[in-house]
């Protein structure tokens, strides 16, 4: 997960848990994260497809958690945005002749499941809340 998203979903899921109560507008997270509505947009789409966001249209809208912070799982935000192995996949098929390389790809996948468990392990240990409560 070399692409940002799950930076950008947990800040933005940390805002809407400081704002708790309030509807928060993708211009005033796109200005915290400094980067475009648009994009924040995008993330909370599928943050809310996942059942983290909820969201309010109108002129009087905006955003808020779906539930507690405590109930939210940093495991479930990585779940939420994961797209590919953390650790990326190779671009090239390796020689088949090669002692290695007809074997390196069944055991890279191997570390790598290992790898993803590890860290989804540790994610899961920390709630949002948790990890909110370092920026108070």
């Amino acid at each position: 997960m070399t692409n940002g998203r799950f930076s950008i979903s947990l800040h933005i899921l940390t805002l809407l848990d400081q704002m708790s109560g309030k509807l928060v507008s993708s211009e005033f997270l796109a200005g915290s994260i400094n980067t475009n509505p648009v994009l924040v947009r995008k993330e909370i789409s599928n943050l809310k497809k996942h059942g983290l966001v909820d969201s309010k249209e109108g002129k009087a809208g905006g955003f808020s958690l779906a539930k507690p912070a405590a109930r939210i799982r940093l495991s479930d935000v990585y779940h939420a945005v994961r797209q590919t192995s953390p650790l990326g996949q190779a671009k090239n098929t390796p020689n088949p002749d090669c002692p290695v390389g007809r074997q390196i790809q069944q055991h890279l996948e191997d570390l790598y499941a290992e790898a993803e468990e590890a860290l989804v392990k540790k994610l899961g240990s920390t709630t949002l809340a948790e990890f909110h409560s370092r920026f108070i």
